[in-house]
């Protein structure tokens, strides 16, 4: 019979700046069995890849967030007041100095448009084409800025997995278009970018609409904004909201914990978010897009239109499911 609660089993929590504890004898001998490693040296508390990149991208202050796009893509929203609600899709995290963070997160994003660009490099391979990767992203996804209002009537799933936000089990890319519309490569990449963003807007649609939350900043970070401007302008109308992206948004969660490290060893009372600004931000260069009418009505016609047509996404398992090994085969 076991007597000790949670509270006593888990260790103490430190918020930012706080002491993390001192590396022991045995814990540098464990790292460095050449016994080169000194033994004593501070550490900070220790974060997650939420809290990481929260620092990275300067997005610890109530009221700012930040939106991290890659295979899966997670949108963080730093909260001046608690959630009044709890939501399956929307999970509660906090800032390294201890505010909460309303977080959505879906397991797809840009994995079925890496899967088309290698499909593209393929092709480009066989004719002989040299080409190098960001080139081959950034010409095609370009190609999307001459796109038809409706996208030529194309639709995609980018579910390489399942998706809690729009109950869907499991995940089967998923491609969709109509008979008597332009199907082009302008109108077929503009609908991927779409895709990649469809399911995130409507968790952040969610949260919006549900809670009585304010925004002032989304900083935007993957590489998908390696092509400058293309995605993040697709996000911007995508989400209604203003979307900065940061010349140091790449540098990613290991140097946020290097930040945090240094926090830890200064003496001052600041802040963390003024120690940010102040500190480490104070230079870093930024642009910021914002939504485009036009963009925004096709944005949001275009999640109507993948929101109706969720039944056929949600319904491929029940037909394609299961271990085909394990099925009979009539002669």
């Amino acid at each position: 019979y076991f007597e000790k609660s949670v509270e006593e089993i888990l260790p103490e929590i430190k918020l930012a700046g706080e002491s993390g504890g001192l590396l022991t004898e045995e814990g540098a001998m464990l790292l460095d069995p050449s016994g080169n490693l000194e033994a004593g040296i501070l550490m900070c508390p220790p974060e997650g890849d939420a809290g990481t990149g929260m620092v990275a991208t300067n997005t610890v202050a109530q009221n700012t967030g930040n939106i991290s796009a890659g295979t899966s893509a997670f949108a963080m929203v730093v909260l001046s007041n608690a959630l009044k609600d709890m939501y399956p899709e929307i999970d509660v995290v906090t800032t390294p100095d201890g505010s909460e963070v309303a977080m959505i997160h879906t397991n797809n994003c840009t994995s079925d448009i890496n899967d088309w660009m290698n499909l593209f490099g393929e092709v480009l391979s066989v004719m002989g084409v040299d080409f190098a990767s960001d080139e081959l992203y950034g010409h095609i996804l370009e190609c999307s800025l001459s796109s038809d209002n409706n996208i030529g009537g194309l639709l995609s799933y980018n579910y390489v997995s399942g998706e809690n936000i729009t109950d869907v089990e499991t995940g089967y890319p998923l491609f969709i278009r109509e008979q008597n519309y332009q199907f082009n490569l302008a109108n077929f990449m503009k609908m991927h970018l779409f895709s990649a963003f469809s399911t995130l807007k409507i968790g952040m649609d969610l949260l919006k609409e549900n809670e009585s939350i304010n925004i002032d900043k989304l900083i935007a970070h993957g590489g998908i904004f390696k092509t400058k401007e293309i995605a993040q302008q697709v996000l911007a109308s995508a989400l209604e909201q203003p979307i900065t992206v940061m010349e140091t948004a790449s540098e990613g969660g290991a140097w946020g914990i290097s930040v945090l490290a240094y926090y830890v060893t200064l003496d001052s009372e600041v802040p963390l978010d003024v120690f940010l600004n102040e500190s480490v931000f104070i230079n870093t260069k930024e642009r910021t897009l914002q939504p485009v009418e036009q963009e925004v009505i096709n944005f949001n016609n275009y999640v109507e239109k993948m929101k109706k047509g969720l039944t056929i996404e949600q319904s491929v398992a029940k037909y394609l499911g299961g271990d085909t090994n394990a099925r009979s085969v009539k002669s």
